[in-house]
């Protein structure tokens, strides 16, 4: 279980009206990642180097 009590929540700039992510990294450890239509509910976590690659390769794929 990972501890998000401190995260300090964005929403993406790429989200829609209906499609809303808001991710943390201010975590230290792991970047956080939750729906915000939804912010009681699950949690992913990632680590720093796999959110890099992650972003990227999204980067990448335009």
């Amino acid at each position: 279980m990972i501890d998000s009590s401190g995260a300090r929540w964005r929403k993406s700039s790429r989200s829609g009206a209906n499609q809303c992510v808001e991710v943390a990294d201010n975590l230290g450890t792991f970047i956080a990642v939750r729906d915000s239509k939804d912010p009681a509910g699950a949690v992913l976590a990632f680590s720093p180097g796999s959110w890099r690659a992650f972003t990227t390769s999204l980067r990448d794929a335009r």
